[in-house]
């Protein structure tokens, strides 16, 4: 089995996994009585017309890009981290706790300070689910959801108490919602007359830095040790229970900063529904990006363009903007379906086996051709 022939049998995989990830939505497109093909045009085509929707898909790629990141951390150090929504709630009211006491600050001090607390409320809530897993052994995936719900309580009674908007007391709406934060913690756009900002550069430089991290330091190689095998690890001297509470750590991080992005670049005040599913999204932008930061860029940019597109569906075609997360579900069913074939080495041995038997009968027969040549 040549290095040709894995290569072709992962692209075949891989093909056959996205053949069938977007029959089952054109599938679920029917029942609902909408033609696929116009749907998938409108997805695909129309973020891409003018400059307003390419933004707004790089808009909405840098939270999971942060988020994705961190999942990947997570997930190669051996500790799923479901968690990201819930501790992205966290950096986005750490952060602006921090930028609405503090609005005195110059930009220089207070831009930065309320990136890093966002960071740091994420990492904390992220590192108690960490430790729970690493000390008690409690599972992380349902510590991590029951945090989410936690932190979503947490969120919403601080956006409807202590820091709702004053205003919006004054004038009887009670909508929860913070007040605008100061100018001084504003990310600044990128391009004017639309909402990219320069959170693009944060999250492009994140990425950069967790490939250093992760394949090119000491540090990196216990984690991803850690992950690959903890017994071999353990073995070799690795202290697999601290790099659990590190790498939570990490991923909480990037999750909360995608929060503190986002509250300063786009929204620039907390909100209800400022998360936009991005902590569930994220999870899918990392394994569809291989959990490698060189694909989780351009995987979360297809990603917006989805969420961007789902969005034009929905006023153009009448489709539920919700579809979006069906295409989402289907993704994650191949992506899971493809990756437990592709590590299955059995199932490369008998495609190879196959693969040569197939060959052999298109294979032209040397013996008849000299003898027909005599």
């Amino acid at each position: 089995m040549n290095r040709t022939f894995k290569t072709a049998f992962t692209v075949a995989v891989i093909a056959a996994a996205t053949l069938a990830a977007v029959l089952i939505g054109a599938a679920v497109l029917l029942a609902i009585g909408v033609e696929p093909l116009a749907v998938y045009k409108v997805i695909l085509t129309d973020p891409l017309k003018d400059l307003y929707g390419i933004t707004e898909i790089l808009v909405r790629s840098v939270p999971l890009i942060l988020i994705a990141l961190g999942i990947s951390v997570a997930f190669r150090s051996g500790i799923l981290n479901i968690g990201a929504e819930g501790q992205m709630q966290i950096g986005i009211i750490s952060a602006a706790a921090v930028a609405i006491a503090l609005p005195d600050l110059p930009k220089p001090l207070l831009l930065p300070l309320v990136l890093l607390t966002g960071t740091a409320g994420g990492a904390l809530w992220g590192g108690i689910a960490g430790a729970l897993k690493a000390k008690l052994g409690v599972n992380e995936i349902l510590s991590t959801v029951m945090l989410n719900y936690i932190a979503a309580q947490i969120y919403g009674f601080l956006l409807r108490g202590p820091m709702i908007d004053p205003a919006e007391l004054t004038v009887g709406s009670g909508t929860p919602q913070t007040v605008r934060l100061p100018r001084g913690a504003w990310l600044d756009r990128i391009v004017q007359g639309t909402r990219l900002h320069s959170g693009l550069i944060i999250a492009l430089a994140a990425a950069v830095l967790v490939f250093v991290l992760m394949w090119r330091t000491a540090a990196g190689f216990r984690l991803r040790a850690s992950g690959a095998e903890p017994k071999a690890a353990r073995y070799a001297g690795i202290r697999v229970e601290r790099s659990l509470i590190v790498a939570m750590l990490i991923s909480g991080g990037f999750a909360g900063l995608a929060g503190a992005v986002e509250l300063t670049g786009v929204h620039r005040r907390a909100i209800e529904a400022i998360s936009s599913g991005y902590g569930f999204s994220g999870i899918v932008v990392a394994l569809f990006g291989g959990l490698h930061p060189a694909f989780i860029v351009p995987s979360a940019v297809f990603f917006g363009l989805l969420l961007i597109g789902a969005d034009m569906t929905q006023r153009a075609m009448n489709v539920p903007a919700n579809m979006v997360f069906v295409l989402q579900g289907a993704i994650i069913l191949s992506i899971v379906s493809a990756k437990t074939y592709l590590n299955d080495p059995y199932a490369r041995e008998r495609a190879f086996r196959h693969f040569s038997a197939l060959a052999a009968r298109f294979r032209p027969n040397k013996n008849a051709d000299k003898e027909n040549g005599r």
